[in-house]
């Protein structure tokens, strides 16, 4: 599991961090609104764990960012602030959950691993990346209105590719959604699914969407 922190309390950041490295939680700890659109630009998250007060910004505009780009990623909001219009505010840009400080760390750790378990649910069904059409739902794709011939496998990186548009993906995040957390992502059985897919969504179209990112992975996209 990958967890992104975004919290400016320094102190705070690092005590949770540490714990959460501690419970076998991949965490990283950015302190504003800025640096954590870069990391989600580029990195794919299990949960977001953010601080409502932020020196450039708020976690609700954070928050609305996201879920206006079809980021599904759960959140959980982080905040010294129990009014509950606050917490209907947050709910309300598409937070999917509250904890408000102090908290015991056993609760966010619990908190933190029920939101990992739920399936992404802000991405629409139906998507449409440049000319190509995926259904979520009856699993089928078509790109310039030809069907396309994918096995489950293809399929299962495809949806991971499209819920993911324009981050990049490393090995290990990709194996483990569409194999398991257990299988092996230094095997070639990465890039050979890759290459199947890109001989049947890439191969005799314009733009290519599928992008190999030296040293670092692969990233859906129109663009590089």
């Amino acid at each position: 599991m990958r967890v992104l922190l975004v919290e400016d309390d320094v102190d705070l950041s690092r005590s949770i961090v540490s714990g959460l490295r501690a419970e076998g939680i991949d965490t990283a700890g950015v302190a504003t609104c800025a640096a954590a659109r870069e990391s989600l630009l580029f990195a794919a998250h299990d949960v977001i764990v953010l601080d409502v007060m932020l020196p450039d910004g708020t976690g609700y505009e954070l928050c609305a960012f996201l879920r206006e780009r079809g980021i599904g990623t759960p959140v959980l909001m982080l905040t010294a602030r129990d009014a509950v219009a606050d917490r209907v505010r947050g709910l309300g840009v598409g937070a999917d959950d509250y904890l408000t400080k102090p908290f015991a760390f056993a609760e966010l750790v619990a908190r933190i691993r029920a939101l990992a378990r739920r399936a992404p649910g802000l991405l629409p069904e139906q998507v449409r990346v440049a000319d190509l059409d995926v259904d979520l739902t009856a699993r089928r794709a078509s790109r310039g209105g030809r069907r396309l011939a994918l096995t489950a496998k293809e399929f299962a990186l495809l949806e991971v590719f499209v819920r993911h548009e324009g981050i990049l993906l490393d090995r290990a995040t990709i194996t483990a959604r569409v194999w398991d957390e257990n299988h092996d992502p230094f095997t070639n059985a990465l890039e050979a699914l890759v290459r199947r897919l890109r001989a049947k969504l890439d191969d005799d179209f314009e733009p290519k969407l599928i992008h190999t990112v030296r040293g670092g992975g692969y990233r859906f996209s129109v663009q590089p």
